[in-house]
């Protein structure tokens, strides 16, 4: 078991699920550079969609996403909105969509009958590819007995269920109550529609929670086999999010039960069968995932580690962010703002950061490290970074041959700071999650 650095551990830092970070970004990035970006992607060149849902049937007081409550007038605005942004969109856009990938918020927080119209909205705007891979975030809470086969009718081929934790105490400590029948017929009845992909989001530290209820919770997961596990670390911030502030801080487990929680988790389930992928994924061999990070394939962006190819990833939706070569922009943030602006036909991008050319090869070093756990380092870069890698190597967390970097087995769970060596952006204070 890797040894826990309470000093390490505590410390904040990115996900980095982009470089720079969204603590960079800024309103000096908007529409004008988001179009300029979107034309200057090549005809037929792989891209990824990200339809961004911000709705829950009901909140969730870990929930650190941009979400509101549904509420059907609330939702059909949205849904129209949503489709106008589309058709913008597309009719500017000459790539070719390898991916399409739908979360929230919960996106089945519109009706079944909404979602295939959007997909089908996407399909008429889009050239995509025969291959696609459209996935959906789904809340188990909110599946209605139609929502697999119309789904399934739609294209969608892989779904992401919410389950993060099987333990009843805790569900209702986090306002989350899904009896695991709820998880099972779900699955089932996806499976039964031609789903066969079937993701499980899971966390650790939250309040109430213990490692025997961590254990039960995976021991159930891994009798589900769904194909791949994200093991999420609850952040706790409650300054920055209100809705947190339903969690006390006496209830939740502390630096060294959170550490030993991880553990666990990824014990559980390499023994089982699944292949751990960067420091909080886990697939079985045969997914996409485990194949692409086994070829050194793997990708990182704002939906987490990724396997698609595309130059671009393009949000669409109030707050949704695009990641283009030399730009990253996030759309407009309150609702009504956004509605107005994609519903007259325009781009709604609100903020965002230029990209230049020593964030990109920071963001390459970041991303390779957290994806292939090794990386060949510029010389320049190195020598900048020893102060801050010097303390992580002495405790056998990295090591160093000559340019090459290495995170040791007994590193991963650092990763994060790892790669935060290299982020010349990053200061203090900043309010990231902890580093485990």
């Amino acid at each position: 078991m890797p040894i826990f650095h309470p000093d390490l551990a505590a410390r904040p830092v990115p996900r980095y699920t982009s470089y720079p970070t969204a603590a960079q970004f800024h309103p000096g990035v908007g529409a004008a550079e988001q179009a300029a970006a979107l034309a200057a992607v090549p005809a037929g060149a792989p891209v990824s969609l990200y339809l961004h849902i911000p709705f829950c049937r009901q909140i969730c007081w870990y929930c650190g996403c941009n979400t509101g409550l549904a509420a059907p007038d609330r939702m059909r605005r949205y849904a129209k909105a949503l489709k106008a942004e589309i058709a913008t969109v597309g009719a500017a856009l000459r790539g070719r969509v390898a991916a399409i990938s739908f979360g929230g918020g919960s996106p089945n927080a519109l009706e079944p009958r909404a979602l295939a119209g959007i997909i089908a909205a996407v399909r008429a705007a889009f050239a995509i590819t025969p291959d696609a891979e459209i996935a959906m975030e789904l809340d188990p809470r909110a599946i209605t007995p139609d929502l697999a086969p119309q789904l399934a009718a739609a294209g969608v081929n892989r779904i992401s269920l919410g389950v993060q934790t099987f333990a009843p105490h805790v569900q209702a400590a986090i306002n989350r109550l899904q009896p695991p029948g709820m998880i099972e017929r779900a699955v089932a009845d996806f499976r039964a529609a031609g789903v066969q992909a079937i993701n499980f989001d899971l966390m650790f530290g939250l309040p109430g929670q213990s490692a025997i209820d961590l254990d039960e919770s995976i021991t159930r997961a891994i009798a589900l086999r769904p194909d791949r596990v994200a093991m999420f670390a609850y952040a706790h911030l409650p300054g920055a999010i209100p809705r947190q502030r339903m969690i006390r801080d006496a209830d939740l487990p502390g630096p060294a039960a959170r550490f030993a929680m991880a553990a666990l988790a990824h014990r559980r389930f390499t023994q089982a069968g699944w292949q751990a992928i960067g420091f909080d994924h886990f697939a079985l061999p045969d997914d996409r995932l485990a194949v692409a990070a086994r070829a050194g394939r793997l990708h990182r962006n704002f939906q987490g580690y990724a396997t698609d190819p595309g130059m671009a990833l393009i949000g669409l939706g109030a707050t949704a962010i695009s990641q283009f070569p030399g730009l990253i922009v996030q759309n407009e943030k309150h609702l009504a703002t956004w509605e107005a602006v994609v519903s007259g036909g325009a781009l709604a991008g609100a903020r965002g950061v230029a990209v230049g050319p020593d964030d990109v090869r920071r963001g390459a070093v970041i991303e390779r490290l957290l994806c292939d756990g090794a990386v060949d380092v510029p010389a320049d870069m190195l020598d900048g970074a020893r102060p801050a890698l010097a303390p992580l190597a002495a405790r056998g967390l990295v090591g160093l041959a000559g340019r090459r970097l290495a995170i040791t087995p007994d590193g991963w769970p650092y990763a994060r700071l790892v790669a935060a060596a290299f982020d010349a952006h990053l200061k203090a204070p900043e309010r990231h999650a902890r580093a485990v």
